[in-house]
């Protein structure tokens, strides 16, 4: 899972997150969430971070504290539910393929996290949305929704765009930082996606990192690249401050 990390990087992030972060709950439309909600500051700008398909573990809780480290107010969203962390491959598609066939309630779930983001005191206004994997496709579905954001961006997030949407309505910059070897979401899928942002004449720019497979950020794992890793942190970090003000 994930959420493994070595005991070392799990006290590390505890201890931050009990020094600087808090697990919020919210309502949407009557059903229970949890987030988690970071900020170093009063008047931080905001990313809104959106968790892979295992709901919001560990990992979205280090990556929020080292965007905090960096002087970012973060929420990580919760988009299955209070208490709802599948570990079971089935059960990951279970949630993550409910919400694909109900793109109205992820869009809901995502607004309301937003609107949980303002109720701690987050700065909406000055904000950039980002997901891994599932997360990236909830990125993207927001992007389309014309959500009033500066910018979204994917780390080897899902790139395909449902039958019937497109990007006509999208505002803000896309950033999209993919492998080369992902087996699960093609190089086919990035050349499309590259087109029709291009012919929607979307900000956007797309980098793929060779060698990189699915997953290629996440602690721990098997895919994890180091260096991928680094060099899309590092490309992720300058767009938020070419980005945010």
């Amino acid at each position: 899972m994930k959420y493994v990390f070595t005991l070392f990087l799990m006290l590390l992030v505890s201890s931050t997150a009990n020094a600087a972060g808090t697990f919020v709950s919210y309502e949407v439309n009557g059903e229970p969430y949890e987030g988690y909600f970071v900020s170093p500051s009063s008047d931080a700008a905001l990313v809104l971070l959106v968790h892979d398909w295992d709901g919001l573990t560990d990992y979205e809780v280090k990556r929020a504290n080292m965007l905090a480290d960096m002087g970012y107010a973060v929420f990580a969203a919760d988009l299955f539910g209070a208490g709802v962390r599948p570990t079971e491959v089935k059960d990951k598609r279970q949630h993550t393929g409910e919400l694909y066939k109900d793109r109205d309630k992820m869009r809901a779930l995502l607004q309301a996290a937003l609107k949980t983001a303002k109720s701690k005191g987050a700065n909406v206004h000055n904000a950039v949305m980002m997901g891994y994997c599932f997360g990236g496709a909830a990125v993207l579905e927001f992007a389309r929704s014309g959500a009033d954001l500066k910018g979204f961006v994917t780390f080897h997030g899902g790139l395909k765009t449902p039958a019937g949407q497109d990007y006509s309505k999208t505002k803000g910059k896309l950033l999209i930082l993919h492998g080369t070897a992902d087996k699960n979401i093609t190089m086919d899928q990035f050349a499309k996606l590259a087109a029709e942002l291009e012919e929607k004449g979307i900000s956007h720019e797309m980098i793929t990192y060779g060698g990189a497979p699915h997953a290629f950020t996440v602690f721990g794992e098997k895919r994890y690249r180091k260096e991928a890793d680094k060099k899309s942190w590092e490309r992720f970090s300058e767009f938020l401050t070419e980005t945010l003000n």
